[in-house]
């Protein structure tokens, strides 16, 4: 018999174990490893680049052949690229490293999410996928702050060090996994039957978005919103050491910034009425006071604007997600939702290297 209780438990587990790590303050690695904000902005690029080549693919692939193998993938492609980071001598082998990080992102951003609602939908409790979108997102921002609130170790220990630990938390992470329950696994079947089923999800999700403008226009608002919180908190790694806060203040002043998106994506859930096009202008405008006060003089005023920065994020982003999730048939829930991570990623290569510039002179 199936228990949603100990699936959405297991892919809790694997949220923790796949977002804690040493190196959550990768900019600020990169950025004591003698490599400038421009070519940490590169990196970024190549981050999202990769994101935009593979993401739909390993949606259809998370359709076609199950979520669960996906999620197996993920594990392992980051995996290879803690190993590859560990031997990088030079940024050609960062950015080879950043590709299989990538990777990891795409075959697990549309599968989680998907095994998730079908799980809740077997069960007859959709209803309450905004709390385990919220959930989720808690997960993320505790253990990355607590991953940043490790820079200084990290940096003490090496970058070799810090990425060797997450081949223990990957190797534990895919024993997790191992025991979900498919929900959806799709078709199986070989040649001409298995390449007409990858096709047709295809054409079907990009049929749905093409007649699902509101769709569309939800993942582009999370989208825009979500890229400018993310580079304000990537840039602010390694800007606020030059405002001088102290080495041992950088790692609780990360975390408090993480801290805002857990109160933003808690607070969200206790306010199911409030209209969509109120939120997105809320959240917007946290996210525009955060830039703002990146500016200030003062490091303790610039953590503040990243702290609000993620609040008006992730509270737009669990409203949004679960929003879509019930909009999305599950036959094409993983590849939906990876074209939802693709908007981002493209709005993300446009902003990544302007970001590069504007925080590397202000």
């Amino acid at each position: 018999m199936f228990q949603i209780k100990k699936q959405i438990r297991k892919l809790y587990s694997s949220s923790v174990l796949g977002s804690l790590s040493l190196t959550g303050a990768w900019v600020a690695i990169l950025a004591a490893r003698g490599y400038s904000l421009v070519e940490i902005g590169f990196v970024e690029t190549v981050f999202h680049i990769t994101s935009l080549i593979f993401e739909i693919p390993s949606g259809v692939l998370a359709d076609v052949f199950g979520r669960k193998r996906m999620l197996l993938v993920s594990t392992l492609m980051r995996m290879v690229a803690n190993v590859i980071m560990i031997a990088s001598a030079n940024l050609f082998m960062v950015c080879l490293s950043i590709v299989f990080m990538a990777l990891s992102y795409n075959f697990s951003s549309g599968s989680g999410d998907a095994l998730a609602y079908d799980s809740l939908k077997m069960a007859g409790q959709e209803s309450r996928f905004e709390r385990y979108e919220s959930n989720q997102l808690t997960i993320y921002r505790l253990c990355d702050g607590l991953s940043t609130l490790c820079a200084g170790f990290a940096l003490t220990i090496g970058h070799r060090l810090a990425y060797g630990t997450g081949l223990i938390t990957g190797a534990v992470q895919l024993m997790v996994i191992g025991g979900l329950s498919e929900i959806c696994p799709g078709e199986r079947g070989g040649g001409e039957r298995l390449m007409k089923r990858l096709a047709r999800c295809f054409r079907e999700s990009f049929a749905f978005v093409g007649k699902a403008r509101k769709a569309l226009g939800l993942m582009l608002c999370n989208s825009l919103v979500g890229a400018v919180d993310i580079l304000l908190l990537f840039f602010l790694q390694a800007k606020l050491p030059e405002r001088g806060i102290p080495a041992w203040g950088l790692g609780p002043a990360l975390l408090l910034m993480q801290l805002g998106g857990i109160l933003g994506s808690r607070l969200i859930v206790k306010l199911p009425r409030i209209r969509y096009g109120w939120m997105f202008l809320l959240s917007s405008g946290l996210v525009l006071t955060g830039f703002l006060l990146e500016h200030s003089p003062l490091y303790w005023v610039m953590a503040l604007g990243g702290f609000l920065s993620a609040m008006g994020d992730d509270a737009l982003q669990v409203r949004t997600n679960a929003i879509l999730q019930d909009m999305f048939p599950s036959e094409q829930r993983a590849t939906l939702t990876s074209i939802d991570s693709f908007s981002f990623s493209v709005v993300m290569i446009v902003l990544s290297p302007l970001a590069g510039l504007v925080f590397s002179h202000w």
